[in-house]
C-alpha cells in the first residue's frame, strides 16, 4: 500500500471537501475531521473507525491514516491542518501520545467544537493571525482531549518498519542521529532505509530529520524565552549553518524575523 508523506509548510489550512478515497500518508501537521454530511471511514494504522454526519475526530501528527467511502449520495467534511507547534502547551502530548479511538460520536461532541468546525471557517476578509490560529487550534484540543482515552505512542509499536521509522524519529530527533545509526536500532540495511524515505516520504533522510526539528525549534522559538541558539540546539541541529539553510528554506524568512513577527502579532 502506497504511503504518501506530506510536511506541510503552511501553518493553517482549514477547507470542506467531498470525502472520497484517499490512500495511507503521513502528515507532520495535526488534522482535525468534522463530517457534515454522509459517513466516512478514517483508517488509523491498522484500524478502521465509521464516522457519520456530526462526528469528529482528530489524527495526532504522524499517524499513518488514510480514508474512505462506502456509502452513496452526498458525503462531505470539513478539515482543519494545523502546525502542532500552534497547540502550545499541548505540543507534547501531541508527540507521545494518540487517541485510543479517534473519533467523537456527534452525542457526544462538546458544542464548541461544533461551533468552531461549522460556523468559524476563515474566509479572506477574516484570515487569522498567527495568534488567533494559536487559540483557535487550542480550544478545539482543551474540549476534545477530555473525551479520549490516550495511549503512548511509543508503547504502540508496530512491526510495520514504517510506523517503526516514524516513531523512532519522533522520539530521537534531538539526538545525534544517522541514518546509519537509526538503521542499526531499527535492525534494517541503511539502503533499505534510505529507500523508505525516498520511496515512500518523498524525501531523504536528513531533509525528513530536519523538517521534524524545525517544527520543535518554532514551538520554542514562540513559546519559550529561550534563545535561536539554544532551541535550535536543543531540538538536535549541531551547525548554525545547517540550521538557517533549513529554516530559510522551510520558513522562507530568518529565525530572528520569524520570532519578532510572531510576538508583533501579539502586540496588535
Amino acid at each position: 500500500m502506497f504511503t504518501e508523506y506530506k510536511n506541510n509548510t503552511e501553518e493553517f489550512q482549514f477547507y470542506r471537501k467531498k470525502s472520497v478515497h484517499q490512500p495511507p500518508r503521513i502528515l507532520s501537521a495535526l488534522e482535525c475531521i468534522y463530517v457534515t454530511e454522509g459517513t466516512l471511514e478514517l483508517g488509523i494504522q491498522q484500524e478502521l473507525y465509521h464516522m457519520e454526519a456530526g462526528d469528529f475526530a482528530i489524527v495526532f501528527p504522524d499517524m499513518i491514516h488514510h480514508e474512505q467511502v462506502f456509502s452513496s449520495g452526498r458525503n462531505y467534511a470539513v478539515h482543519l491542518v494545523a502546525d502542532p507547534a500552534l497547540s502550545g502547551p499541548l505540543l507534547q502530548t501531541l508527540q507521545q501520545s494518540r487517541p485510543e479511538n479517534p473519533v467523537i460520536k456527534a452525542a457526544n461532541l462538546h458544542p464548541d467544537i461544533v461551533y468552531g468546525m461549522t460556523r468559524l471557517m476563515p474566509s479572506a476578509s477574516n484570515a487569522y493571525t498567527d495568534i488567533a490560529r494559536q487559540a483557535y487550534v487550542q480550544i478545539l484540543l482543551a474540549r476534545a482531549l477530555p473525551s479520549y482515552q490516550l495511549v503512548d505512542k511509543r508503547g504502540s509499536e508496530s512491526t510495520d518498519i514504517i510506523d517503526r521509522v516514524v516513531e523512532y524519529i519522533a522520539r530521537h530527533f534531538t539526538e545525534n542521529i544517522t541514518l546509519t545509526s537509526m538503521a542499526e536500532d531499527l535492525y534494517v540495511s541503511p539502503y533499505a532505509l534510505s529507500r523508505i524515505f525516498s520511496g515512500t516520504f518523498h524525501t531523504n533522510f536528513n531533509k525528513y530529520l530536519n523538517n521534524t526539528r524545525l517544527r520543535y525549534v518554532v514551538h520554542l522559538l514562540k513559546y519559550t524565552n529561550q534563545t535561536i541558539t539554544e532551541a535550535y540546539m536543543n531540538a538536535g541541529f549541531e551547525s548554525q549553518r545547517t540550521f538557517n539553510r533549513a529554516f530559510l528554506d522551510v520558513y522562507r524568512m530568518s529565525p530572528r524575523e520569524y520570532r519578532n513577527q510572531f510576538r508583533a502579532e501579539l502586540d496588535t
